[in-house]
């Protein structure tokens, strides 16, 4: 089915269906499964009904899964799908950042920050992420030549922590990495639970409760006391937040708050950290699974870099490189879920999207969808060469979201994990340490179900 075939919202919807799914239990429908194995849940849906699924969980939900279906939600019909309840579940972490705002409110926000995002102004960021890389990349060299394992997965949380607080605030939060790193596990545990929870009694002093306080406390403690900070010197350092302080509107001229600010912080903080660690945590699983695919990788950084650190120059003639990534983020999408609500009844394939309808889409399933990836469950960055790019559906790959909404980090996140990805395969080659069993949990991101335990062999120069 063609986009241009896809009915927009009007008024009389007398011929649409109801979309088939599981009829789960009598009360709460498929509410345990989606707790329980939430991945298993929504890829047996697919399989078993269709492209576009009715899943009961106290509310219906519609699960799309055709490319036309997602374009529908997330462009075409954009204007008619608002964030849903799960996001309100994450403001007490991210507030009202571009996460989870919506309306008129978001578009102002997006304007304000969207020019620190081009490309220009992202590329002074490089020579940061190349050199906590290669800090990391000395610290790995005891344990190389012991032969002890490390957990990369662990590795690179603190990486991408490094990284953050230098582009994001100029600040080195290595001295701080475990505690904050602890903290914001702990933060995005207790958003996940809160995730399936029917109701929410985040004011009552629970355990649950008590550990988010504590995490979010210190959490603010750090990005608060930067803003402060920074607010009390008036120096511009450069960096993202210098930048969104320096934003102003167009039509008022007015900058950020600093309630707004935080929240923005907030978010680019969970978003910078969290999810590239894991794009280059389930990156080196992979790799490490298949070695065919990491010769090559490592014979195109040979030739294209021959021993140099990579600059931002460097990084289009790595087209190998961000291949992996991309079929990486394929098959383990740091963002699984997206959800929205329908403003007005709608239709889709046919089937009826009341007014509130819940809709939900997951890269992780439609980047397995059997009609648009042969052998989906393969590791093959071939898949992305520019010829089979452009013969697939546009939404059959959107790890970042798409339209309107899509992720303003994405430049950043993929420049990131090219240069790092490029200067660890210079060094080294990481072996999986066997009998690990590594499954992936679908929280707020897609993490490791443990650490990704792996031996170092170094790099032989030639």
């Amino acid at each position: 089915m063609k986009t241009s075939e896809l009915t927009s919202a009007r008024p009389a919807m007398v011929k649409a269906k109801v979309a088939p799914g599981p009829r789960g239990t009598f009360l709460f429908g498929s509410l345990s499964e989606m707790r329980s194995d939430a991945l298993g849940l929504l890829s047996n849906a697919a399989r078993d009904y269709g492209n576009i699924v009715r899943l009961r969980m106290v509310v219906q939900m519609n699960f799309l899964n055709h490319p036309d279906y997602i374009q529908h939600v997330l462009q075409s019909h954009h204007t008619n799908f608002k964030k849903d309840m799960m996001y309100e579940r994450m403001k007490p972490l991210v507030g009202e950042g571009l996460l989870t705002s919506d309306g008129d409110f978001w578009r102002r926000q997006r304007r304000l920050s969207q020019p620190a995002f081009h490309k220009q102004r992202l590329a002074g960021f490089a020579s940061t992420m190349a050199d906590n890389t290669a800090t990391m990349l000395d610290g790995w060299h005891e344990a190389a030549k012991s032969g002890q394992p490390i957990d990369v997965a662990a590795e690179m949380m603190k990486l991408a922590l490094g990284i953050v607080g230098k582009t994001l605030f100029s600040v080195d939060l290595l001295g701080e990495a475990e505690e904050v790193g602890k903290a914001l596990t702990v933060a995005l545990e207790v958003t996940n639970e809160r995730f399936q929870q029917l109701f929410l009694c985040e004011h009552m002093p629970t355990r649950q409760n008590r550990r988010f306080n504590k995490a979010l406390k210190t959490l603010d403690r750090v990005v608060n006391g930067v803003i402060a900070t920074r607010r009390g010197s008036g120096e511009d350092t450069g960096d993202l937040l210098s930048m969104l302080m320096a934003a102003r509107d167009e039509a008022t001229g007015e900058g950020m708050s600093d309630a707004q600010l935080r929240d923005e912080v907030m978010t680019l903080f969970l978003a910078g950290h969290e999810t590239t660690a894991n794009l280059m945590a389930w990156a080196w699983y992979l790799l490490s699974k298949n070695p065919t695919v990491e010769r090559r990788l490592h014979e195109e950084v040979a030739t294209v870099l021959s021993g140099r650190v990579p600059t931002l120059a460097d990084l289009p003639n790595l087209k190998y490189t961000m291949m992996v990534i991309e079929e990486t983020m394929r098959l383990y999408p740091p963002a699984w879920l997206f959800s929205r609500e329908a403003i007005e009844e709608d239709e889709i394939g046919g089937y009826r999207i009341p007014k509130g309808g819940i809709v939900m889409l997951s890269p992780f399933v439609t980047h397995r969808h059997p009609d648009f990836w042969e052998n989906p469950e393969g590791f093959d960055p071939e898949r992305f060469t520019a010829p089979k790019v452009k013969e697939r559906p546009r939404y059959a790959y959107f790890p970042f979201a798409g339209g309107p909404r899509q992720c303003i980090g994405n430049n950043f996140a993929l420049m990131e994990a090219q240069i790092i990805l490029a200067m660890v395969v210079q060094r080294y080659r990481l072996h999986l340490v066997p009998a690990q069993k590594i499954e992936p949990v679908p929280s707020v991101t897609l993490r490791p179900s443990v650490g990704i335990q792996v031996k170092l062999k170094p790099q032989v120069a030639a």
